[in-house]
């Protein structure tokens, strides 16, 4: 099953693919042909309004076995931690930090991935398709006969432990740690595991993510086009008789619908709105070569673009291994206070600024214009370390989910997780003066 999975690679390109057991199954020359090849059906995914620019507009033709249409009506279930409700507690505007978040053995508690979503703070309102969420996933059981899909918006995925084999309308994909993907609002997709699997999803409504502008820069690096890897087309023409369940994310809520047939039953498809993956590692990391710092907007892999220019609804940060070679500067990210939220977490490895207590699997959470940096450890040996060409970062990666958005915690983020580490602020308190007004500059430095 894992051997046979292949990729098209590409950001945002008309890809075609059918699968190869039925050649020709594109038409051609024709998006809806009166009658398609091998008697499929025709559909088109559309994930941007038919209006939009053609550089903005997102949209694929599925050629199926049976349309999605068929099925019984939703109904409302159960929807667990997952929520849209950014009124359950009052604001905290404190720094917060997350320890690991407890994945259940199967036998103790069995949970997929849709039953293991867990909303942890968010922003906006979904009915008029501005804001986000970011949930925390932990399973440890493949979703069997059911997959699910969201009309809220796009889900960016990034497991931390175990990895995902997920199914969608448009083929397989194979996402491990160190991997993150994207699976498009309204794109049908099921989610198998191996082991005890944990992750972090940043959801945004009503915009899509995009490669960030380069600017000065010029043509390349960062995240490069080519490296973003789209599942081929792969279908399986099964019969559930009743049993497959379809559970749909519309407006915060969950519904769930029977039908009769795998949702994977297309057999070709067309088009630029897929979902994809990408692999960290392939990062080209940008940084000073001088002095001072750039500021992490250099370490972008995607960005949900507002309304106003060079304002995100949500960006995707990560701070992969590099060197560090800045002189007469002290290394590790400043002291900082930001207009934007930025919730962090650790895949693998240490957080260079906070090496002890943030730990993977775990988070943090620094609100608009709340203080926070180095921890007093990192600054004091940072300030007397010799400076001289060092590998940052080596065998770790950290990400950020950063926002223009002002983010409410949930119940189950502050409470119910019972993850909170209440000494979180501790980590600063070793910081002492060491003004000196007599001298400006006592220990020869520039």
């Amino acid at each position: 099953m894992l051997a046979d999975l292949k990729y098209i690679s590409g950001f945002g390109n008309e890809f075609a693919s059918e699968d190869p057991r039925c050649p020709g199954a594109l038409p051609e020359g024709q998006n809806n042909p009166q009658i398609c090849p091998y008697n499929l059906y025709a559909e088109q995914l559309s994930g941007s309004s038919f209006t939009c620019p053609r550089s903005t507009n997102k949209r694929s033709w599925l050629y199926r076995i049976l349309p999605s249409v068929i099925h019984k009506p939703f109904e409302s279930i159960e929807q667990g931690h997952l929520t849209h409700n950014w009124d359950e507690v009052e604001p905290d505007p404190n720094q917060l930090r997350w320890k690991p978040f407890e994945v259940p053995k199967a036998s103790q508690k069995k949970m997929d991935f849709v039953s293991g979503l867990h909303t942890l703070c968010g922003a906006g309102d979904i009915r008029s398709n501005n804001g986000i969420a970011i949930h925390i996933f932990i399973c440890n059981t493949s979703m069997v006969n059911k997959c699910f899909y969201n009309s809220d918006g796009d889900f960016l995925i990034v497991p931390q432990l175990g990895k995902l084999l997920i199914y969608t309308e448009f083929g397989k994909m194979l996402v491990e740690p160190n991997e993150i993907c994207v699976i498009q609002r309204g794109m049908r997709f099921s989610v198998d595991v191996f082991e005890e699997t944990r992750g972090y999803i940043l959801e945004v409504y009503g915009v899509h993510f995009e490669l960030p502008d380069l600017g000065p820069i010029g043509a390349n690096g960062l995240a490069n086009p080519r490296d973003f890897l789209v599942p081929v087309a792969w279908y399986e023409d099964r019969q559930v008789p009743g049993g497959y369940t379809v559970i749909n994310k519309y407006q915060g809520k969950l519904f769930a619908a029977k039908q009769d047939v795998s949702p994977f039953n297309v057999v070709a498809w067309h088009g630029n709105y897929t979902p994809y993956k990408y692999n960290l590692e392939n990062f080209m990391v940008i940084n000073s070569v001088a002095f001072d710092h750039a500021d992490p907007s250099i370490f972008t892999v995607l960005t949900a673009k507002s309304v106003r220019p060079g304002v995100a609804i949500a960006d995707f940060v990560i701070f992969p291994p590099r060197w560090g070679v800045a002189d007469h500067t002290f290394r590790p990210p400043y002291y900082h206070r930001n207009c934007m939220s930025e919730f962090m977490g650790l895949i693998k490895g240490h957080y260079e600024a906070k090496p002890e207590g943030f730990q993977p699997g775990g988070g943090s959470l620094h609100s608009a214009m709340t203080p926070h940096g180095p921890d007093g450890d990192c600054f004091g040996k940072a300030s007397k370390a010799k400076l001289k060409p060092e590998r940052t970062a080596e065998g770790t990666m950290t990400f950020m989910f950063e926002t223009s958005l002002s983010l409410a915690v949930t119940k189950w983020g502050l409470k119910t997780c019972n993850c909170l580490d209440g000494n979180y602020y501790k980590c600063w308190e070793t910081l002492r003066s060491h003004f000196t007004p007599k001298f400006r500059n006592p220990t020869g430095h520039k």
